[in-house]
């Protein structure tokens, strides 16, 4: 492994590509400096799809993070989806939260299979209450399959949920995204769990 060559893929959806900021930085543009400020500097690959679903980022994440990482190197994954998969179209959620579920479990299953360190960040609240309780549903639910698969997972639902800056700015978006602030308050939730899963050996 070489230390001067640390390269994390980020997959996911429209909140990982940092939608409605208009900075177009979002959480993950947010995180990434602190390693260059802490002298561990890494290469980001922000693999971030608007409208994405877990299947979507699930049939596309192979193929895409294999032509990132590199033989050698501290290969690493973030992978954050759900929000997409809880949206309803005539009623009937796009992913059914088993399908999700099962999705994250093959996220995992392909980490550990190649041997690249896993970390999960939850689905993020949006402006409609009732959507947002099939997010809490999924949430729970994937925090369960973190705890049973081993790899760290960072729940942000609720602290945002109550962050009245992330639920504002939402509101006076698109119903689902934040602006700069919004993404501003999901980076320091993830933060802490960013920088001991970075501090721990691949």
């Amino acid at each position: 492994m070489s230390e001067a060559d640390r390269r994390v893929c980020v997959v996911g959806d429209s909140f990982v590509a940092g939608v409605g900021d208009p900075e177009h930085r979002g959480w993950v543009g947010r995180l990434v400096v602190h390693p260059h400020w802490d002298g561990n500097p890494l290469t980001a690959y922000n693999l971030g799809v608007r409208r994405d679903t877990s299947e979507d980022v699930w049939r596309r994440l192979p193929a895409e993070t294999a032509a990132r990482y590199a033989s050698g190197c501290d290969n690493r994954l973030v992978a954050s989806f759900g929000v997409n998969d809880t949206t309803q179209i005539d009623g009937v959620d796009r992913v059914d939260a088993a399908r999700s579920v099962a999705n994250l479990r093959r996220v995992a299953g392909h980490a550990a299979a190649v041997a690249v360190p896993l970390l999960v960040v939850g689905p993020p609240p949006v402006a409609e209450a009732g959507q947002n309780e099939r997010i809490a549903a999924l949430d729970s639910a994937f925090r369960a399959v973190a705890a049973n698969c081993g790899f760290p997972y960072v729940g942000v639902l609720a602290a945002l949920l109550a962050d009245p800056v992330w639920m504002r700015e939402v509101r006076f978006g698109d119903g689902a995204h934040p602006g700069a602030d919004g993404y501003g308050r999901l980076a320091e939730l993830v933060q802490p769990a960013w920088r001991s899963w970075l501090g721990q050996a691949p």
